[in-house]
């Protein structure tokens, strides 16, 4: 039904003024899939391989709630109608392959579609993006996640040959061990969320695309590595006990590393981009404990730190729009100017810091609990990354709001009633979210 809906859809750009009438029209698929009636503990909407379980059905509300905000925060195209109807026909093109991408029940179309939602976004960063540089950021975009796709889709058909099936929920049992199948398997996921040290695509992507790229991207496409690793560790539960050590110790460490690289950016999207990369990295250590509470923390975290992250991205291009620098040294003391602005930065950054009562605060706290049960030894490190991460957003705050106003140029125009509407609708749902958090500790 969804991806009948998804089709009708974009066969609706043609209709003249249609930029509007697709924001409503998505607004109401997500009405009916918060209306949907879903089986707690088993996949429904079955259908020809594809099928919904919790975790894919909040992956895809995300997926649309964002693409919702990407159109309303990407109202500079429609005015100047800098190619209007490439650009949402781009994004709607994403939003399919997303929604085929976490309805998927079969290994091989969900790997198919992984790598097809690669298309519009490097679509999205040549077309729209702004410096010159946007060609060689794209670059690293497809070399990165192609170099290490072809490994698992040779995995892929291993498993095919060994079990003669590709179903998620048949192969979940295999309980595989062998290593190099292993690594085979889960490396397109690490650069995908991405992992530390092989992250250097993530920051060069999010400083070149346009805001709505950097919304999807940090929104959604980073989660694609963390929906996979939930599906596919599973086949390697007793071999991944033995190697998780190796992947915690590196991205909390690495978290430190890149938590004290955040303190020596001088570029908006940079430090908000390494910051994805700490947050990935808490991910990633939860869920390579393998326990309850790291799973529910992860998954937790995917959702919080989509609506975050998104909001943050949205905001920096809302400074940009007024100053026309991304420089931390120029964006001095909006809070005279602004204040109003400078509670939404307040609030999203405090969220982002994982305060209460935000949904990155449950998952932390999950994420921590099943950390200290795995290694008493990993509570000095949690003690420092926690801490650091804590100061860059600080620091973020501190810099671009207080200090003296550096007048070049007199166009702090007020933010408009669209503008507060997509805040509103960032910081809602990653607050509100914590009050239904039972059917999902339920679920895992």
């Amino acid at each position: 039904m969804m991806l009948m809906y998804l089709f009708f859809l974009t066969s609706s750009l043609f209709l003249i003024n249609s930029y509007w009438m697709i924001q409503i029209i998505l607004v109401l698929l997500m009405f009916i899939l918060i209306f949907n009636s879903f089986d707690l503990f088993s996949y429904f909407n079955l259908g020809y391989m594809l099928g919904l379980d919790l975790i894919s059905l909040m992956l895809i509300m995300l997926s649309i709630w964002i693409v919702i905000l990407m159109l309303m925060a990407s109202f500079l195209f429609y005015l100047n109608n800098y190619n209007l109807m490439l650009f949402t026909f781009n994004i709607l093109f994403l939003l399919l392959f997303l929604v085929l991408v976490f309805s998927m029940l079969d290994i091989f179309m969900f790997y198919l579609f992984f790598e097809s939602s690669l298309i519009p976004m490097l679509l999205l960063i040549f077309g729209w993006g702004f410096q010159s540089e946007r060609m060689e950021a794209a670059l690293y975009l497809l070399f990165y996640t192609l170099f290490v796709s072809l490994p698992l889709l040779s995995g892929i058909f291993y498993i095919y040959w060994l079990k003669k099936s590709l179903m998620f929920y048949l192969i979940n049992s295999l309980n595989m061990d062998i290593i190099y199948l292993y690594f085979m398997m889960i490396f397109a996921f690490l650069v995908k969320l991405p992992m530390v040290f092989i992250h250097i695509w993530l920051p060069k992507a999010h400083v070149e695309a346009p805001v709505s790229g950097s919304m999807i991207l940090a929104g959604v496409m980073l989660k694609l590595g963390g929906y996979g690793l939930i599906r596919i560790l599973f086949i390697f539960t007793k071999l991944n006990l033995k190697l998780s050590m190796i992947f915690i110790s590196l991205s909390l460490i690495g978290g430190i590393y890149i938590s004290l690289l955040c303190l020596h950016q001088l570029d908006f999207k940079k430090l908000v981009a390494y910051s994805s990369v700490v947050h990935m990295g808490i991910f990633l250590a939860g869920i390579m404990t393998m326990t309850y509470w790291g799973l529910m923390g992860s998954f937790y975290m995917l959702i919080g730190h989509g609506l975050c992250s998104s909001g943050l991205f949205m905001m920096i291009n809302l400074n940009y729009e007024r100053l026309h620098t991304r420089s931390l040294i120029m964006n001095f003391g909006m809070l005279n100017i602004l204040p109003s602005f400078s509670l939404w930065w307040f609030l999203l950054l405090t969220s982002n810091m994982a305060a209460p009562f935000s949904l990155n605060l449950i998952s932390e706290v999950s994420i921590i609990n099943s950390l200290v049960s795995y290694s008493y030894l990993c509570m000095l490190v949690i003690i420092f990354l926690f801490f650091f991460s804590a100061l860059y957003n600080l620091y973020l705050f501190m810099v671009s709001q207080h200090g003296k106003i550096i007048f070049l140029k007199n166009n702090f125009f007020n933010l408009s009633l669209r503008e507060y509407l997509l805040l509103f609708l960032h910081w809602v749902p990653l607050n509100l979210c914590v009050l239904k958090l039972d059917i999902f500790s339920l679920y895992l």
